[in-house]
């Protein structure tokens, strides 16, 4: 007999047996259960001859199963329905002939989507959206409880929940070229450099994005420093040979660290056939040189953030403008500071905000600094109003009253810099906002500007410095081959935004130039590899020579395809799958967005993560909880992540 102690400790052992998941293995009875040792359980292949011992997981089997899918690959599986009422030996199979009646758990209400079974790929995708969205450890797909959940979905042969290290490996994919955002964010007395990802799907053709690092950033924010980090975390994902451009604001620091490290471009053919002196090298000095330049530094194209530029333009360019008119400078000054005082005191004090609701019935919206739209608006709100109801506002609050000259300037301003501001809320956009709608949105901007001339009493000459600082501070885009090509592979724009002929004739040569190099790039791996294939025959030989016929019939595919691109009328970026050239040139050059705005949102999300009350997160946890938190939108399989370690 067994003493009462003996007794519990079996009870306890045939407890944790059935938590295993080998016990609730539908291919478990191809398999003798021997024992369970810490976080394996060690069992006998009954297939395989002789004595053949395994072992596998307490919380997966992976092993088991590639064991019977590569050694037992011609038997036939069949799987047996398992149950928790089993015996405590895991190897008996008396539960088969038990199946008829299910458990109570297994009555659910099921969609017929949810009825079939899913696929590995499948379960992984469900896993990772759940464990990415709310933002939990990676073990947690080792949770027994958790796997028993995922036990209860019906799923194809093999089909399980994964172990963290193969869940690890699932969030880590890759993708081909791509652009990046960056900037330095400060809270709470730290400095971090964040960095986003954007890319199209090249099946979809659907804007893709992903944050990759908020990493702390000590020290002075200077140019070097700058480019080693942002240097550092391309190479930690592997992508600095395939990022298009990077799009930072126009900081100097930003601009002279992109402007010093960018790939070298060897072109010393004749100079050492000048010099014929002969020159002595220190041998240990040549090789301390190796070594410091064995971690060369270098930087991908850099894209000036297009909405910084806007703002530069609202905000200094015109109020230079302004200012430098000494009739419109008095009426600017006092107009504007009359708005800040109403401003001021409908956001300060309860009792006033009362009275603008009574009388206006509206509220007044009260601008942000670092958002120059919210002061157009706030403007533009107030224009909103009869200058009757605003002068009895400032009454009540005992403030000087809006005159009619002011309340003309302040309409004026508002309708010249309102194409502005469409323009600013456009290159901000993330979703669906490509590079290629730079040059288009410019041109736009540029056209209706100029075209508020007519009926200004006292900003009649604004446009004209509007257009002309667009001109200045966008010269170097307004010329750039890069943006063109971006903006006529959009099938949104094509030639459509260019006003006259003459730019369309070019733009469509040098599409179709590019075309015709993207082709032979994309030949070129064949054509190199040909020397290495026996060639039998003199024939073969000769075939192999003369490619006279392929390259002329290779230049009149890319000419139609142009033609038949340009001719189409669909707008649409899924159109481009009949176009693959013109696809290849459009997922190259538009991969990038207009200005840094991702990484802007970024800090956004960082503001609600690192809060005063949790300022003694640690680095590596509060880069953690943002990545996870600003990635978990992504549907489908997440394509960038840090590599976290499952005790994470």
């Amino acid at each position: 007999h067994s003493t009462p102690a003996e007794m519990a400790s079996q009870e306890e052992k045939d407890k944790s047996d059935e938590n295993l998941a080998f016990s609730r293995w539908r291919y478990k009875h191809y398999f003798k259960f021997i024992a369970s040792k810490g976080k394996n359980v060690h069992v006998m292949c009954t297939l395989c001859p002789g004595v053949k011992t395994l072992s596998t997981s307490v919380v997966s089997n992976s092993n088991l199963m590639k064991h019977l899918t590569t050694t037992h690959a011609s038997t036939k599986l069949v799987a047996k329905n398992t149950s928790t009422s089993d015996d405590s030996t895991p190897s008996t199979s008396k539960e088969e002939g038990l199946g008829a009646k299910s458990p109570k758990q297994q009555k659910l209400e099921l969609s017929a989507s949810q009825q079939k079974p899913m696929t590995q790929a499948e379960v992984n995708r469900m896993i990772g959206r759940y464990v990415v969205g709310r933002m939990l450890p990676l073990s947690t797909v080792e949770d027994d409880s958790f796997r028993a959940i995922i036990a209860k979905i019906p799923t194809k042969a093999g089909a399980c929940a994964p172990c963290a290290k193969t869940f690890a490996k699932y969030l880590d994919a890759e993708v081909g070229l791509l652009s990046t955002t960056a900037d330095i964010w400060t809270a709470h007395n730290r400095s971090y450099l964040g960095v986003t990802a954007h890319w199209l799907d090249p099946h979809s053709l659907e804007r893709k994005k992903a944050a990759l690092a908020c990493r702390r950033f000590k020290g002075r924010h200077t140019y070097d420093s700058i480019a080693t980090e942002l240097d550092n975390i391309h190479s930690s994902f592997s992508i600095s040979n395939k990022i298009t451009a990077t799009v930072t604001d126009n900081g100097s620091n930003f601009v002279k660290a992109f402007k010093v490290y960018q790939p070298v471009q060897d072109d010393d053919s004749g100079e050492e056939e000048e010099d014929d002196d002969v020159t002595f090298v220190d041998l240990h000095d040549a090789l301390q040189d190796m070594n410091v330049e064995e971690d060369v530094v270098t930087l991908p194209p850099h894209h000036r953030c297009a909405s910084h530029i806007s703002n530069l333009i609202s905000c200094s360019d015109v109020d230079k403008w302004l200012i430098s008119k000494p009739g419109i400078k008095v009426v600017y000054r006092s107009a504007i500071s009359k708005c800040t005082a109403l401003w001021n005191k409908a956001s300060r004090s309860t009792v006033a905000a009362e009275m603008v609701d009574e009388v206006l019935e509206r509220k007044l919206l009260v601008p942000c600094t670092t958002r120059w739209n919210s002061f157009h608006d706030a403007v533009a709100r107030v224009c909103e109003f009869p200058i009757a109801e605003l002068n009895t506002i400032s009454y009540n609050f005992g403030l000087k009253a809006i005159t009619d000259r002011e309340y003309q300037f302040l309409r004026e301003y508002c309708t010249v810099l309102k194409p502005l501001t469409v323009a600013l809320d456009i290159l901000q956009g993330e979703d669906n906002c490509f590079y290629g709608t730079l040059l288009p949105t410019l041109e736009t901007l540029i056209s209706k500007t100029l075209n508020l001339k007519t009926g200004l009493q006292i900003l009649g000459d604004l446009p004209e410095a509007v257009v002309k600082a667009i001109k200045t501070r966008f010269k170097e885009v307004l010329e750039s081959e890069t943006a063109i090509f971006a903006a006529v592979t959009l099938p949104r724009f094509k030639l459509r935004w260019l006003r006259t002929q003459e730019r369309k004739d070019s733009a469509k040569a040098s599409l179709l130039a590019e075309c015709r190099k993207s082709a032979q790039d994309e030949d070129q791996p064949t054509g190199t590899n040909t020397p290495t294939r026996s060639l039998s025959t003199d024939s073969a030989i000769q075939d192999e020579f003369f490619s006279f016929e392929e390259e002329e019939d290779t230049s009149t595919s890319v000419e139609s395809q142009v033609a038949d691109y340009l001719k189409s009328g669909a707008q649409g970026m899924d159109s481009l799958n009949r176009f693959p050239v013109i696809k290849n040139i459009s997922l190259k050059y538009n991969a990038a967005t207009p200005s840094s705005a991702p990484v802007e949102r970024l800090f956004s999300l960082g503001k609600l993560v690192f809060t005063p009350k949790r300022n003694r997160l640690t680095d590596k946890r509060f880069e953690m909880l943002l990545l996870l938190r600003y990635n978990q939108w992504f549907e489908g399989r997440l394509h960038f992540l840090v590599g976290y370690t499952t005790d994470t």
